[in-house]
């Protein structure tokens, strides 16, 4: 029996590209199969790539989407060792917080979530936490 290879923890999933500016440059350009990162900030977020949403104990709301998904998708560069953890977590988390302002979320929440991913976000973006390949059914053959 063929197996099927998955990865989870994601809940959302682009149904169409995306893409932005952002003050994160790195020196040389990021190609991914999902995320582009060029060395202007143009972040490219390719149809079908998946994401948690916001994270930990909050709720998922229109003002926090876009910004879960740039943060994460950096966060997910720093694990996959894109991008130096050390040099851009702080802008990544900063970025998110600007973000959800852009979008309409209150200062004092905007705040709070900047807060939770300052104190809480190292080990989603630290390279020894990639998220393991699942296969299934058990048994199954590669």
């Amino acid at each position: 029996m063929k197996c099927i290879a998955y990865k989870d923890g994601y809940k959302y999933q682009l149904k169409e590209s995306y893409e932005v500016l952002i003050d994160i440059k790195p020196e040389v350009s990021i190609a991914t199969s999902y995320i582009g990162l060029d060395a202007q900030g143009k972040l490219s977020l390719r149809e079908g790539y998946a994401w948690d949403g916001p994270s930990g104990p909050t709720i998922d709301t229109l003002t926090f989407m876009r910004g879960s998904l740039i943060h994460d998708a950096l966060y997910q560069l720093m694990r996959e060792e894109h991008l130096d953890k050390d040099k851009y977590r702080e802008q990544a988390d900063r970025l998110l917080q600007k973000i959800c302002l852009e979008d309409g979320m209150g200062a004092l929440r905007a705040w709070w979530v900047y807060q939770g991913v300052k104190r809480f976000g190292d080990p989603s973006a630290d390279p020894a936490s990639k998220r393991p390949l699942t296969r299934a059914p058990n048994g199954c053959q590669l």
